[in-house]
């Protein structure tokens, strides 16, 4: 492993390994050799969350093959039925931590996590054990490696050389050359209701999102990130203040790593600044295009990938060093080691990547160092746990299939598959006149309407009422009809997202119910077989190409095409034309006609073969946002 020289100030040095500390005084200044403990990955993509059961156990399947990715920990009940189906798969006994137990929840999540990394450990273990041969597990780690990893140019040599001695010795090294990816979790930050004890108190420090990161805080993983998305929650914020496994124990080097996920430069200069204040370093800034992803979609104001790459890139070392100035500043304050240079400061993307070129392009001229390959994965059993029937569904998918819908309990906008188990459900309970779905989990609960607690707008309970309000307004019947349609639509997402893991490891399902949601990026559309986990890698690094369809579009276009819709979707919408109003719009349109310019200057760079049809989809793009803001100048009132 590299090494790192530190210079330590007097009067105090503390060195730390492995989470100990060793303190004392020296009269001058010191330097030591620190192990440098968080090495690159060997992998340059990584696997983002996708619902709560698509990758809740994705790390024991990929993890030893060096590929990081990410699991949902919001979801409880269902971390507790994976607990017993993996501590069955691995022959250890099994203690339920029941919901009358002083804080199941993050207990739940601590074992669970543990029992990953201890499964994780025992296969890389076993991995290293193994022999070199074709077809083997120990072989397929190498050959699923990028052409430019070293460790691969490595494993090349040793299979090219015929003398026994030489090849053993580089199986040795190459042996060394294992680890594993990273195991690292993910909370939405506005999934955070507010918990209370058996005598109605509310539970300090209780809320779901609370819990989960003290699940995630107390448990053995090392080496590892939470990744929190949907953007700042104090109370979430401020609990990371007592969380000392998020100190730094040397200069870069960390057990736990925090990962924002942001839409832009912006939203990660405030984060930061937010969290460097009371000490704490975020290591990762992932950003995600805000219509071309899975899940949750937020539209921002038509800005998109590129130019938001853009600003990161030109002002990425600006960002690192208001961040270090103010990190130190705290840390000082607290009594806790400072630095002279900051930490390092990963960028990664994700949101609609189908292609080697697109993802070296990201790499290569916005120094990205990892991009997210999600909806891509969900063809991938070998990586994902997804049922058959949702499978085939996803293997058919066409570009009218994935559509933005407002089928969230949250209000916001979610990217979601047509004909799933779960929709047949709800337009089954609409038909019957029961438009809702039961409210076990209570994980979306924010209304309070119609009642003194939160309760859900996806459960009966709120549809039911809620209708019954619009029937009492007398609403001309165009408008009741939709405000009906946007009611019924909310579909309860804590079951529908859990339930893959529910029928492909035979699970109980809750409440007996057993409908799937799920919610794939708009790309799903260009990709139409289930593939190996092999196929999926070397698709990432151009070794194949799985992409089924020709007509695909370019990353960048795809997303221009989601906001132009979406922009003339606000238009329609509109019932005031107010001047305020139009002028978010204008803005919004002209912000997606300067990435048009954008794009259409780094076309040589960003396509090396189809630029002529990159080029006229741009053009198609510009005129019909030219036409929406003629239509738009044209409602100006006065």
């Amino acid at each position: 492993m590299p090494f790192r020289e530190l210079p330590i100030r007097p009067p105090f040095f503390r060195l730390y390994d492995r989470g100990h500390t060793f303190s004392g005084t020296f009269g001058q200044p010191l330097f030591f050799t620190l192990k440098y403990m968080n090495q690159p990955p060997h992998h340059t993509f990584h696997i983002p969350v996708m619902g709560l059961a698509f990758t809740v156990d994705t790390p024991l399947k990929v993890a030893r093959f060096g590929i990081s990715s990410v699991i949902s920990i919001i979801e409880d009940k269902l971390i507790e039925m994976m607990r017993k189906h993996y501590y069955a798969q691995v022959d250890r006994p099994f203690t339920p931590i029941t919901d009358k137990e002083a804080d199941y929840r993050a207990r739940r999540i601590t074992d669970y996590l543990n029992l990953v990394n201890a499964i994780v450990k025992k296969q890389v273990e076993t991995l290293r054990a193994s022999a070199f041969g074709k077809g083997s597990e120990i072989n397929r780690y190498f050959e699923m490696l990028p052409g430019t990893s070293q460790a691969r140019q490595l494993y090349l040599k040793m299979e090219a050389t015929g003398e026994d001695a030489e090849k053993q010795a580089l199986q040795q090294q190459l042996r060394q050359e294992i680890r594993a990816g990273s195991i690292d979790v993910n909370i939405m930050t506005k999934v955070d209701k507010n918990n209370h004890d058996k005598n109605g108190n509310l539970l300090e420090d209780g809320s779901d999102a609370v819990a989960a990161l003290r699940g995630y805080v107390n448990s053995e993983l090392t080496d590892s990130s939470i990744v929190f998305s949907a953007g700042l929650n104090p109370r979430l914020f401020n609990y990371l203040e007592k969380c000392a496994a998020f100190n730094a124990k040397g200069h870069g080097h960390f057990d736990k790593r925090i990962i924002i996920k942001v839409s832009d430069y912006r939203s990660a200069l405030i984060q930061g600044k937010y969290l460097a204040k009371k000490g704490i370093w975020v290591s990762e800034f992932r950003i995600e295009s805000g219509l071309n992803c899975g899940g949750h979609a937020f539209a921002t104001d038509g800005s998109v990938l590129g130019p938001i790459l853009e600003e990161f890139k030109t002002k990425k070392e600006e960002l690192t060093t208001a961040l270090h100035e103010i990190y130190n500043r705290a840390n000082n304050e607290k009594g806790r080691p400072t630095f002279d240079t900051p930490h390092p400061v990963k960028i990664s993307v994700q949101g609609g990547i189908g292609t080697c070129e697109e993802a070296r392009f990201l790499h290569s001229f916005y120094d990205v160092d990892s991009t997210g390959w999600g909806t891509p994965f969900l063809l991938c059993p070998e990586a994902t746990t997804v049922d058959k029937e949702t499978l085939a569904l996803l293997s058919k998918a066409t570009e009218d299939d994935v559509v933005l819908s407002r089928n969230s309990p949250l209000g916001v906008r979610f990217n979601y598959l047509k004909g799933t188990s779960s929709e047949k459900e709800k337009r089954k309970r609409i038909a019957l006149g029961r438009p809702g779905s039961p409210c076990t989990e209570k994980h979306l609960v924010s209304n309070t309407e119609f009642s003194k607690e939160p309760i859900c707008t996806a459960s009966h309970t709120y549809q039911k009422q809620k209708i019954e309000q619009l029937k009492s307004l007398n609403l001309p019947a165009e408008e009741y009809e939709q405000q009906y349609q946007d009611v019924v639509s909310k579909e309860c997402l804590c079951i529908g997202l859990m339930n893959s893991a529910v029928h492909v490891h035979h699970l109980p399902p809750v409440k007996k119910l057993e409908a799937v949601t799920i919610c794939p990026g708009p790309n799903i559309a260009y990709f139409s077989r289930i593939v190996s986990l092999q196929e999926m890698a070397d698709h990432i690094y151009g070794r194949t190409n799985i992409v089924a369809s020709q007509q695909r579009p370019h990353m960048f276009i795809k997303e221009l095409h989601l906001n132009v819709g979406y922009l003339r979707e606000q238009i329609e919408g509109l019932r005031d034309r107010n001047e305020k109003v139009l002028k978010e719009i204008t803005n919004f349109g002209n912000q997606l006609l300067s990435a048009v310019a954008y794009y259409r200057k780094l076309s040589e760079d960003i396509v090396k073969t189809g630029r002529q049809m990159f080029l006229q989809q741009l053009d198609a793009c510009e005129a019909g946002l030219n036409n929406i803001l003629q239509d738009v100048r044209e409602s100006v009132p006065g």
